[in-house]
């Protein structure tokens, strides 16, 4: 993979996009966002920023799942291994059912995950340290906007994935 091209997923809108990483001597420049980059949604002309955000995951801890209804979010890890599961449940989707895996950070893939609308994610950070997001929303945050559902709830079960024994396969270094 290559700056400026864009990966599709098997879910229809998730796309992942390798980013820059520059090593100086006095430590790594990562490259994040251009409004010109190629990983935006369809008939825009830039990508939108309504803001930027960090969230730190902790080891053995797992956030999932949420979907958000307005909003597209754009994640990099810059720090920290981040185990991320996706699940489509669009009706109007011709990806709905489709569940994907990605392991994302600076040692395993360093680059940009577009996740749309609609789409339910989960994450844990993998390995002995914190991982740590950086999502840049095309909207201001919004709590009325998302829909959670605790990844340990019953109501969780039309999500296909065992957070229990989540197999994520790591970059061999």
């Amino acid at each position: 993979m290559s700056e400026g091209q864009v990966h599709a997923t098997d879910i229809i809108g998730v796309e992942y996009m390798e980013l820059d990483m520059k090593q100086t001597p006095g430590g790594a420049v990562l490259h994040m966002l251009k409004p010109d980059l190629p990983i935006r949604l369809p008939g825009e002309e830039k990508m939108q920023v309504g803001e930027v955000y960090f969230s730190e995951v902790l080891p053995n801890h797992v956030k999932a799942w949420k979907r958000h209804t307005r909003q597209t979010q754009h994640f990099c890890v810059p720090q920290g291994s981040l185990g991320i599961v996706l699940y489509d449940t669009r009706p109007d989707s011709l990806s709905c059912g489709a569940l994907v895996k990605l392991v994302l950070g600076r040692e395993d893939m360093y680059g940009l995950l577009r996740i749309p609308k609609g789409v339910w994610y989960g994450f844990t950070a993998l390995g002995e340290k914190p991982a740590l997001i950086c999502n840049a929303v095309d909207i201001p945050h919004d709590p009325a906007e998302g829909e959670r559902v605790e990844w340990t709830d019953e109501k969780a079960g039309f999500i296909p994935f065992d957070w229990k024994n989540p197999d994520f396969v790591r970059k061999q270094a």
